[in-house]
């Protein structure tokens, strides 16, 4: 629970981030906040929940250095102290990251723990980058690589049966072309970015075609929950791979907002969202039953994306792209709520 609280705060400082850069009343103001919101909330926040899930697995003291370093790096990005504190923290947090996986892959000889492990190199190339002052613009492919394979390991690691004998093998192969894309996508952008759709596209299938949650969602209760969010994530991830596959670059503008909350809010978030009722009893040693409340938060963020991205971007409506936005936040917090409603009534009936 120590560990969740500077992930919270870096949470909420990300989404009063969004609530400025959306031209929207935000409750704190600050110069700094908008230039760090992206990197606030991959690595404040979803950076420090999967260090602190795999440090649990690890089960050794020194594991919990990279959720510490993460969570404080990201506390130091909003606070009055020189950015490159921040920076430097951080990037100590994900080369701890890194560190995690050596002993676990030791320990597994694991397919899932090395492409994770590659997920957190990217991560960590994207931070060392950052510090030498590459534009956050720039590093979006390297930070997707982060979440993607991370994800990508663990859904491996969850339906390895479904999947078949030979998907291990067949993830990492598909992982090193997307890594490979990712370095293309910064050394030779007209011709990387391309490249780089292709391998999420060819990623994603693979993935989509091979879960468990093809057939889950048939299912009802938790199952069905966690197989619609996953299946909605993958859309969202294939958005992002057409995106750079047929439009290449996107730096700025509409094409970029389009990539940043595919992947972002479409993929990672509907991702957590799947997974919380399974990976955080693990964490923090709490239940988090199912409540069919949970659908609600997971509907409004895909319906939001859709007026923000569909109807906001494509077509220029500056309305739809601000109420697209303001919901998206609004659906996060909304599944927040609910989570913890949900794990604190279980607790109050064990007590009783």
């Amino acid at each position: 629970m120590v560990f969740l609280l500077p992930a919270g705060l870096a949470l909420l400082a990300g989404l009063d981030a969004a609530l400025m850069l959306l031209g929207l009343p935000a409750p704190v103001s600050t110069d700094r906040l908008p230039d760090v919101h992206g990197m606030l909330l991959v690595f404040g926040f979803v950076g420090t929940l999967i260090s602190l899930e795999r440090s649990v697995a690890l089960r050794r003291p020194a594991g919990y250095a990279a959720p510490a370093l993460l969570g404080i790096g990201g506390l130091l990005l909003v606070s009055p102290a020189p950015l490159a504190a921040g920076k430097t923290v951080l990037l100590l947090g994900a080369a701890a990251m890194v560190a995690v996986y050596v002993p676990l892959w030791r320990r597994q000889r694991d397919e899932s723990v090395l492409v994770q492990a590659f997920g957190a190199v990217l991560a960590t190339g994207a931070l060392a980058l950052w510090l030498g002052g590459v534009p956050v613009a720039a590093l979006l492919p390297w930070l997707m690589g982060f979440i993607v394979l991370t994800i990508g390991g663990e859904r491996l690691e969850l339906a390895r049966i479904a999947m078949g004998t030979s998907a291990g093998r067949t993830l990492i192969q598909l992982s090193a072309a997307l890594v490979a894309g990712v370095v293309a996508s910064l050394l030779w952008p007209e011709v990387g970015y391309p490249l780089l759709g292709l391998a999420i596209l060819a990623l994603v299938g693979w993935l989509a075609g091979h879960d468990v949650a093809r057939r889950t969602i048939r299912a009802t209760g938790l199952p069905r929950f966690m197989a619609g969010c996953m299946l909605a994530g993958y859309f969202w991830l294939a958005v992002t791979g057409v995106t750079w596959l047929v439009g290449g670059p996107a730096l700025e503008g509409v094409a970029y907002d389009v990539v940043v909350h595919s992947v972002f809010l479409g993929f990672t978030l509907s991702m957590i969202m799947a997974h919380a009722p399974v990976i955080l009893p693990a964490v923090l040693r709490r239940p988090l039953p199912y409540h069919p409340a949970l659908v609600t938060p997971a509907v409004l963020l895909h319906l939001s994306l859709v007026l923000r991205i569909w109807v906001g971007d494509a077509l220029g409506v500056e309305w739809a792209w601000q109420t697209g936005g303001a919901l998206n936040i609004a659906a996060l917090l909304m599944f927040v709520v609910v989570a913890v409603c949900c794990a604190t009534l279980v607790n109050r009936k064990k007590s009783r």
